[in-house]
């Protein structure tokens, strides 16, 4: 734990180092940061909003955002909380215009990663798959706005209940709240539908231990409604 502190206070460090530097005019300092916080962001837009294209014009626009308003950041947060709140709300609004999908589609994009990696080149098993996770997102999408970004910056981005507070402009207490009720909310629409697969929470907390992000997204939100 002492150690994942110390490798987390030095990124913070170098991202510091980078935000002056970007400030200070030097654009490849800037350039740095977006590879840096693009896939995260790319991930949080792809979530929100379900459309890859969608979630590129997101990442686009709030990186697009940062580097103009750059000299108002006065670092009172860290800069990727800052940043996140801007793509937060470009996916929340775009999402929003766009109206609320009452379905996921079997080839939502969000469905066809997760099978890419659980499938394992199975036909039958991908068939059996997409439907799940069809169920388990559109019980995700039917969230509101609200729980469906505290689920998406905690469980999904890792983020902590302190930062994600301050992303969204609220406490750890209520960003604690909303977890639960996430949870709770997630768990009735589940069980409406059919139970909750046991290979879902079992593979979901295996995951969430070993913390591979190539597998967190859908398997992590299955671990919601344990």
């Amino acid at each position: 734990m002492e150690r994942e502190e110390r490798e987390r206070e030095a990124r913070g460090r170098e991202a510091e180092a980078l935000v002056a530097a970007a400030k200070g005019g030097d654009r490849r300092a800037f350039d740095a940061l977006y590879a840096r916080y693009r896939p995260r962001i790319f991930a949080l837009a792809l979530h929100l909003t379900g459309e890859p294209s969608d979630a590129e014009d997101v990442t686009q626009d709030a990186f697009l955002k940062a580097y103009a308003r750059l000299q108002s950041f006065e670092g009172r947060s860290a800069f990727f909380t800052w940043l996140y709140r801007i793509a937060l709300h470009r996916a929340l609004n775009l999402k929003r215009d766009r109206g609320r999908r009452r379905t996921v589609a079997l080839d939502d994009a969000r469905v066809t990663a997760a099978v890419e990696v659980e499938a394992s080149g199975d036909p039958q098993r991908a068939l059996e798959l997409q439907e799940r996770y069809a169920r388990l997102l559109a019980a995700f999408d039917g969230l509101s706005e609200t729980l469906r970004s505290t689920v998406v910056l905690t469980t999904l981005q890792g983020l902590s209940h302190r930062e994600a507070a301050v992303v969204l402009g609220t406490t750890e207490g209520t960003v604690s709240w909303r977890v639960h009720e996430a949870r709770r909310q997630l768990r009735t629409r589940m069980n409406a539908q059919d139970p909750t697969p046991t290979e879902f929470t079992h593979r979901a907390r295996r995951v969430v231990r070993e913390g591979d992000p190539a597998r967190r997204y859908d398997l992590a939100l299955a671990a919601l409604v344990r």
